[in-house]
C-alpha cells in the first residue's frame, strides 16, 4: 500500500553536487579526528559490512553495489524506474534502483547510496523523511534506538481503493476491519533503518508483519546485518544512488530448481508497494 503522492524508489534529497572528495574536505574541519569513519551512529558490532572488511562468508546475490544474503524462503524482486518511455507512458527502458527482500508477510526494500568519507547522512535522511511524513502524507513518526542505532517508526494512512481491495489477496482483505473499508484508508506502520558506512549509505524500508512480529523481523534483520555493500572507488556525490545490476541467478532460476526462494520478474510488472525514504 501506498501513502501521499506515491514515489518510485526516489533517492534522498541531494544537497549540492559535490565530489567525495569535496564534501570530505567541508566534513573535516567539522568532524573529530577520533570520530568513526562513515559517521556510523548506534555502535553497532558487526555488519551491515564493507566489502572491504572481513566479513562472514555466506551465500549471497550479487546486486554489484550490494551483495544480499539468501536464506530459505526469501523471495527477491529488483524495482526499476523507468527512463524512457512511449508515447502513451508506458516504460519502454529503465533502470534498477532497489531491491526488495521478501519474506512471508513482510517485506523490506534496501537502497545504497554514496556518502561522504567522514561524515554519514542517516542522521540528515532521519528528519527529512519525517517531515516528509508528517507534512504531505499526514503521518506519525516516533525516532527509537534498534538493533543499528537510531531508527525511525512512522504510522501512516494507507489508500484503501477498490482497486487495491481487487488486487488484494482474499485472505488479507478478510483481516482488514469493515471501518477501515467503509473510511478508504487504514492506519499502516513503516519502519525505515539506516546505516553509514565508509562513503557508502545503506538503508531499509520495513513494511508487513515484522513491524511486530518478532520471528519475521530476526529473519529480515539477519539479512540487513549481513549484506556487503561495495561502493567502487569512482567519485560521487553525495546522496546518489550505488548501481545496482541484476544477479545472474535471476536468469537461471528458472533453469535451475536448486536456486529456490530467487524469484524471475518483469522488471515493470506491479510488484508490491513500499514507501521509499526521500
Amino acid at each position: 500500500m501506498a501513502f501521499g503522492r506515491r514515489r518510485q524508489a526516489e533517492e534522498p534529497a541531494k544537497e549540492p553536487e559535490l565530489t567525495d572528495e569535496q564534501a570530505d574536505e567541508a566534513a573535516e574541519a567539522e568532524t573529530p579526528d577520533d570520530a568513526a569513519p562513515g559517521g556510523q551512529e548506534g555502535g553497532q558490532e558487526g555488519g551491515p559490512w564493507d566489502s572491504e572488511e572481513s566479513f562472514p562468508d555466506l551465500q549471497r546475490l550479487d546486486f554489484g553495489s550490494m551483495q544480499v544474503p539468501v536464506a530459505p524462503g526469501l523471495g527477491f524482486q529488483v524495482n526499476f524506474e523507468a527512463t524512457e518511455v512511449d508515447e502513451e507512458g508506458n516504460p519502454l527502458d529503465g533502470r534498477p534502483v532497489a531491491v526488495l527482500v521478501q519474506y512471508e508477510e513482510s517485506a523490506m526494500q534496501l537502497q545504497a547510496f554514496a556518502a561522504p568519507k567522514r561524515s554519514g547522512i542517516w542522521a540528515d535522511v532521519r528528519r527529512e523523511t519525517a517531515k516528509d511524513i508528517e507534512e504531505e502524507a499526514q503521518g506519525q513518526t516516533q525516532e527509537g534506538e534498534g538493533p543499528f542505532g537510531p531508527e525511525l517508526v512512522a504510522m501512516v494512512p494507507a489508500a484503501l481503493t477498490e482497486e487495491v481491495l481487487a488486487e488484494m489477496p482474499d485472505e488479507v482483505k478478510e483481516q482488514i476491519p469493515a471501518e477501515f473499508i467503509e473510511q478508504g484508508w487504514a492506519p499502516q506502520l513503516i519502519r525505515f533503518i539506516g546505516v553509514d558506512g565508509p562513503r557508502w549509505f545503506l538503508q531499509a524500508v520495513v513494511q508487513g508483519a515484522a513491524i511486530e512480529d518478532e520471528e519475521q523481523w530476526q529473519v529480515l534483520e539477519d539479512v540487513f546485518r549481513n549484506i556487503v555493500v561495495v561502493r567502487g572507488e569512482s567519485p560521487m556525490p553525495p546522496r546518489d544512488l550505488l548501481p545496482l545490476e541484476i544477479p545472474k541467478e535471476f536468469s537461471e532460476a528458472g533453469e535451475d530448481e536448486g536456486d529456490e526462494g530467487v524469484e524471475t520478474f518483469n522488471p515493470f510488472e506491479r510488484g508490491p508497494e513500499i514507501t521509499e525514504v526521500r
